[in-house]
């Protein structure tokens, strides 16, 4: 017969910046932990999830047309900075000025 109980701890894969695989380590050593697991279940314990309030910015999906030579340049950019196609419209779309800096009229 197979046991139905739930394991004491379960794989759990995720994406982190380097900066905070770093953190990690340094909590590791400075908290005399063993591993990076040990890390992360002390993060996870004394964090107060109750009071965390994200910064919700809901999304939409849109579609537009661009050039070929854009759609390039974008590919090119996003290889060549590890980024996405996505983060780098973003960051165009966040720099664009309001307004047109043309000509003042007479």
């Amino acid at each position: 017969m197979a046991s139905t109980a739930s394991p004491a701890s379960a794989p759990l894969t995720f994406d982190l910046p380097l900066s905070l695989i770093a953190k990690i380590e340094a909590a590791r050593k400075g908290h005399s932990l063993k591993t990076a697991s040990e890390v992360i279940r002390l993060a996870i314990d004394a964090y107060d999830f109750d009071g965390y309030k994200p910064t919700l910015d809901p999304h939409r999906q849109i579609s537009v047309r661009i050039s070929a030579k854009q759609r390039a340049t974008l590919k090119k950019f996003a290889r060549v900075k590890r980024a996405s196609v996505g983060e780098l419209l973003r960051l165009a779309l966040e720099n664009l000025p309001a307004k047109s800096a043309g000509k003042k009229k007479r």
